[in-house]
């Protein structure tokens, strides 16, 4: 089964998805409010990469999953950060600036890292990188579907706000589906290398939390706007990681998905549990008061 026909349309339906949910001013928030804006764009874009990369030559990943895990590591965001800032009580007009944002921008730094990440560990291994391709690919399943999102939102409201709620209903389920596929396929790699990866992917979503934490902290943000960067930056577009490893016209294995698929999996269990407690915490500050 090729994959690409399951995996392209549900990374584009997300994309549409979240730009049903957008409009213009939402990407004017970091004039407004530059500091939580760019604080949480570093992390995203810059910091969480890194993260990876250090990870990756620190476990000596082989050169597929070194890739991929800096691939998942370079692609924020998505519709779903949106609900869990939402459910944790944090700032929701930030995060969906953030998300807003980071997807516009990624597409100029997810072919820059990835490039320099392929020429590092990747060339040895018979692994090049098309930026060509990769870019094409990003503009029409990303920057055209949002682009198309906002547009019914201005000019059809009410037909925006209708299907933004079944798609987002759809989100999760699609996610995990399209994760199951891939594990399935892949399953004999992953039971092979699951005790590395999974702690390696885990040990990435925890930095991400914990460095998010500490940088909210020393620029002394409030409680909502930490809780929307530590969400934000711990997300990732699983579904944008997978694509580009799967892709024909990209990477075209299955196996640089394999670190994506791990980190959704592992992702929704961290942040779900990071809400419960930030619930259970608001809860407490309220029955005392």
């Amino acid at each position: 089964m090729n994959t690409i026909f399951i995996v392209l349309p549900i990374l584009t339906l997300l994309m549409f998805d979240l730009g049903l949910t957008l409009k213009a001013a939402d990407f004017l928030l970091v004039f407004r409010r530059p500091k939580p804006v760019l604080i949480g764009l570093t992390g995203q874009i810059l910091v969480l990469p890194a993260v990876a990369v250090a990870l990756a030559e620190g476990f000596s990943l082989p050169a597929l999953f070194y890739i991929g895990l800096v691939l998942v590591a370079c692609s924020p965001g998505g519709s779903s950060s949106n609900v869990f800032s939402m459910l944790a009580k944090g700032d929701v007009a930030l995060s969906v600036s953030l998300t807003a944002l980071s997807s516009v921008v990624t597409l100029f730094t997810i072919p820059l890292i990835l490039g320099w990440v392929t020429a590092h560990v990747g060339e040895a291994s018979g692994i090049s990188l098309p930026v060509g391709n990769l870019l094409v690919q990003n503009a029409f399943t990303m920057l055209v579907p949002i682009v198309a999102g906002i547009t019914v939102r201005k000019y059809l409201p009410r037909v925006a706000e209708k299907t933004e709620k079944v798609l987002t209903k759809c989100a999760f389920p699609a996610l995990m589906f399209l994760a199951a596929v891939f594990f399935l396929q892949h399953r004999t790699t992953i039971a092979s290398h699951i005790s590395t990866l999974g702690f390696v992917t885990t040990s990435l979503i925890l930095l991400a939390i914990i460095i998010a934490l500490l940088g909210c902290m020393v620029f002394r943000l409030k409680q909502t706007v930490r809780r929307t960067i530590i969400i934000e930056v711990g997300m990732q577009n699983a579904a944008q990681a997978i694509a580009i490893a799967s892709s024909p016209y990209v990477f075209n294995d299955g196996r640089i998905a394999i670190p994506a698929i791990i980190y959704a999996l592992m992702m929704n269990v961290v942040l779900l549990l990071y809400v419960g407690f930030i619930k259970r915490s608001i809860g407490r500050e309220v029955t005392a008061q």
